[in-house]
């Protein structure tokens, strides 16, 4: 397929999303279903196309006049992928699989020298309108900045495992993609993203990762992995393990001493960790499925216990941004409930003097130093640990100005330390293990 025919593709597949309302990665992948003829590079291209109109639809919208999923793609034709106007109208004439020629409004629009002139701050910032004020509450005068920053295609970043290798050594198998060492996290690869119709590597493919040299993780969740603090021969509860992304970069901190209990309320999203526990060799974690006595014998016990809270993924909008314009009030209300319910279940499980770890994929206030200020007033016992002393002490070549800081915790994002959007505070409880 030529662009006018992957154009025309990518406005089939955002029709279908306006139509059902579901996550765009489903609607690519019955869009491919349905076009076996594409190959895997048309596929890419297609998907491109629709995520780079999910990330910045806001602005292409305003820029164009209209949110039509034409009119969103081709913006993206024009403004992401560096597409003429006249050139773009001439491809769409010579390809009998290409939408209709450009109109003269459309060739005017796509041809503005300014075209966000006189755009709210919102469509600026490329965030619902609705979210704007929680923007600024978290981020000040930067907010728009930090919300155009959650616009670009975010890159692949893996964590090497240090049960296995070392970072030359994955870089070594690596290097036919120039894996580059990622500026803050002192186990991370980087493969940058791609322009236009790039298509991300399959690295899981390579020897490195079936021996379970390294895992994909974003250099976000290896920063607030290693802000966790876990040290070997500790007793650590993840109480929100999911796949267990995070229970394998604390393994590997521990160099398998100690014990990990890693647990979940969901089965099908702990299943994965099996496999990636046995890949790693991490020998020093126990999975405790979600049974009614799973976590017995354990009150009262622990070291640490991080909780991995639910959220609505503000910080992964670059990855997904779809969940962007889907999200609604009523959904923060309920994941700040959820997040609540579960840290007041994760206190019974931290042993006096230990510590209590709450991290977010979010970068709502709402989420985050909110939803811990409420809960070190229902639980006085608990008190605050220093952010930018702990980021000293695990960072400690790196200055403070590589995140935001918060009376209770530190906040990544995109613009600030280029990861997803994180947000971590850590909690000791007051009291003598003794």
């Amino acid at each position: 397929m030529r662009l006018p025919g992957r154009i025309a593709a990518a406005i089939e597949v955002l029709a279908d999303l306006h139509a059902r309302h579901r996550p765009a990665s489903e609607a690519l992948r019955d869009w491919g279903v349905s076009h076996r003829f594409a190959g895997a590079g048309d596929r890419a291209a297609i998907g491109n196309l629709v995520y780079d109109a999910l990330r910045r639809r806001a602005s292409h919208a305003f820029a164009m006049g209209q949110d039509t999923p034409r009119a969103l793609a081709l913006s993206v034709a024009v403004r992401d992928w560096g597409e003429a106007p006249d050139a773009l109208d001439s491809q769409f004439a010579e390809d009998r699989f290409a939408p209709e020629r450009l109109t003269e409004a459309e060739m005017a629009r796509l041809g503005a020298a300014d075209a966000l002139d006189g755009a709210p701050d919102h469509i600026r910032a490329d965030v619902p309108e609705w979210l704007a004020p929680d923007f600024q509450k978290a981020f000040g005068e930067s907010w728009i900045d930090e919300g155009r920053g959650l616009t670009g295609r975010p890159p692949l970043d893996m964590r090497v495992n240090r049960l296995k290798a070392d970072r030359d050594r994955v870089a070594a198998s690596l290097k036919r993609f120039s894996p580059q060492p990622t500026t803050i996290a002192p186990d991370g690869l980087r493969i940058a993203a791609g322009e236009r119709d790039a298509r991300t590597p399959n690295v899981q493919t390579d020897q490195a990762f079936i021996k379970g040299w390294f895992e994909i993780q974003d250099q976000g969740s290896q920063i607030v992995s290693l802000l966790a603090g876990a040290a070997p021969g500790e007793q650590v509860l993840d109480f929100c393990a999911g796949g267990g992304g995070k229970t394998l970069a604390m393994a590997a901190m521990m160099g398998n001493r100690g014990q990990i209990y890693a647990h979940d309320s969901d089965r099908n999203r702990l299943a994965p960790i099996y496999d990636r526990l046995k890949r790693a060799g991490a020998r020093n974690v126990q999975v405790r499925p979600p049974d009614p006595d799973a976590l017995d014998g354990l009150e009262g016990r622990l070291d640490r216990v991080l909780v991995d809270a639910p959220c609505t993924g503000t910080g992964t909008w670059r990855r997904r941004p779809d969940a962007k314009w889907r999200l609604s009030p009523d959904q923060l209300a309920a994941r700040r409930a959820e997040q609540a319910d579960i840290l007041a279940a994760a206190t019974r499980y931290v042993k006096p003097g230990g510590a209590l770890v709450y991290i977010t994929c979010s970068l709502l206030p709402e989420e985050n130093d909110a939803q811990i200020a409420g809960f070190v007033a229902r639980f006085p016992q608990f008190v605050r640990k220093d952010p930018a002393s702990l980021w000293s002490a695990a960072f400690a070549t790196q200055p403070d100005t590589k995140r935001h800081i918060s009376p209770f915790g530190s906040t990544l994002t995109p613009r600030a330390t280029g990861t997803d959007g994180f947000y971590i505070a850590v909690l000791a409880r007051e009291g003598s293990s003794t």
